[in-house]
């Protein structure tokens, strides 16, 4: 009662957290009566989804028991905790006996009681999150915003809703026959050398079959290859396809339907992206356009080329240094959102990674390749990730890259599905012209002739096909990549 005589009502005490101990103690007392039990269950069951600690390690226990081939029950449990003095602490050798009392004929719903326990544990996790992101939302870190804390809250949810799912166990092979089957017949339907997402780059789409869902493809090169500009072409000419069909009026019917891209810019711009679209687009030098060195007409061109590509399913992010978790996070965002159908990174080494401990760049990078690989099969579409070459390329004579050039080259080789290298001989010749007049200069000239405008890519892995190599044309003018057999038949 206050001082002016009031009644107070006393406190609400704490609700606990969702359980449901009975179901707890019926699921190990099936398990301990009959050990195959254990192993009708789901498999997404942990120690740690008990909401009780002590029943978390008897089913712990009894997990390690059978899984050895031994056998668990009273006396082997009782005797496997007297051993470690926690016999006590579960509640004496009574508790182990009161669990099997009523076994017999609970255990024909064992897996209703793991799917309760399961569920219930999820809800516990859910509200723990919960709390977490609004503790972050009234007391953010100092160098958090609004938006760093939603893409916190969007990762644990979806970690949260991920949680069992990504190992999903034994599938019968006649699963994995039945859809390897469906692939074939559709790639025979089309009647087309290309299976998958098409770049429009025809030697490049026979050689690869186009981009292919859950593969990893590592496009690398030496500075001014041409790599960001090969990968922003295949970027544009997919989302171009993408709308050409949707356009069309018979979208089911279209043998090249493009794809929802997701370009993840790190060391470029959306701006100078988006420059380099517009040039190559509208066959204006980039240079020229960022100076505004244009006639009047080139700018109604431009302006008319902005009016169409704004219409280009194609999404930019120009977040610099993206740590690995935030960029599967926003990749997911989109699928979800808009549809998702290819990924480009460029480029792999300025991603960070989402671990505090810094065991050497070598590891980062094993982290971040294995992350984008899950990411691809995740999501099931393709991933090109973009990569730099170290510096021994400039030393030998023949400048074609190899993997062993590939900077920290184990992780990305060994992660990787596809490996393409860009390489221009022109880019070297040019930087070795003898002086004018001279034999040597003659000779030069004839070289420079025949490899002016080409550009190689070399695959140098492909884990569903043959390595090799295929040439196509190349615009330095407007960065800009071609079919080469179309520029010379």
């Amino acid at each position: 009662m206050s001082a002016d005589g009031a009644l107070i009502s006393p406190p609400t005490p704490p609700r606990a957290a969702p359980h449901n101990l009975d179901a707890e103690q019926a699921l190990l007392g099936a398990i301990l009566f009959d050990n195959e039990t254990y192993n009708r269950i789901t498999a997404k069951l942990e120690p740690k989804h008990f909401y009780d600690p002590v029943h978390g390690r008897i089913f712990a226990a009894c997990a390690d028991t059978i899984s050895a081939g031994n056998l668990a029950d009273g006396v082997t449990m009782r005797e496997r905790f007297a051993k470690d003095g926690a016999l006590k602490e579960i509640g004496g050798a009574a508790y182990l006996l009161t669990l099997i009392e009523n076994a017999a004929k609970l255990s024909v719903h064992a897996q209703e009681y793991a799917e309760l326990v399961y569920d219930l544990a999820l809800r516990r996790e859910l509200i723990r999150v919960g709390a977490e992101i609004s503790e972050l939302a009234e007391n953010p870190p100092d160098d958090a915003d609004a938006e760093d804390i939603i893409e916190e809250a969007e990762r644990a949810l979806f970690g949260l809703a991920e949680s069992g799912t990504a190992s999903s166990g034994f599938a019968p092979f006649s699963k994995a026959l039945a859809t390897s089957i469906e692939v074939a017949a559709a790639a025979y339907e089309s009647k087309s050398d290309v299976s998958g997402l098409a770049t429009s780059f025809e030697d490049l789409d026979r050689m690869l079959g186009g981009m292919h869902g859950s593969d990893l493809v590592i496009l690398a090169g030496r500075p001014s290859m041409g790599k960001t500009a090969l990968a922003t072409n295949i970027a544009f000419n997919i989302a171009k396809a993408r709308l050409a069909a949707q356009r069309s009026g018979d979208y089911d019917n279209q043998p090249n339907k493009g794809g929802v891209v997701a370009f993840f810019s790190l060391e470029m711009s959306a701006e100078q992206l988006a420059t380099r679209l517009l040039s190559d687009f509208t066959a204006i030098e980039s240079d020229r356009i960022r100076r505004g060195k244009i006639h009047k007409h080139e700018y109604e061109k431009l302006a008319d080329a902005a009016t169409e590509l704004q219409q280009l399913p194609l999404h930019i992010d120009e977040t610099g240094a993206i740590a690995i978790a935030q960029l599967q996070a926003r990749a997911r965002r989109l699928q979800r959102t808009s549809g998702l159908d290819l990924i480009v990174v460029d480029y792999l080494q300025l991603i960070t990674s989402s671990s505090r401990k810094s065991d050497g760049r070598v590891q980062e990078v094993s982290e971040i390749t294995q992350g984008l690989k899950a990411l691809a099969k995740d999501l099931k579409v393709p991933v090109i990730a973009l990569s730099q070459l170290s510096r021994q390329v400039e030393n030998r004579e023949d400048k074609r890259p190899q993997l062993s050039d590939l900077r920290e080259s184990g992780s990305i080789e060994q992660d990787a599905d596809v490996v393409l290298f860009v390489y221009r001989e022109s880019y070297y010749l040019e930087r070795a012209e003898p002086r004018d007049g001279t034999d040597e200069h003659f000779a030069w000239q004839r070289q420079m002739d025949e490899v002016r405008n080409q550009a190689e890519v070399i695959i140098g892995k492909q884990r569903h096909g043959p390595i090799g190599k295929v040439k196509l044309f190349f615009d330095s003018r407007y960065t800009r990549f071609g079919n080469l057999s179309a520029r010379t038949s």
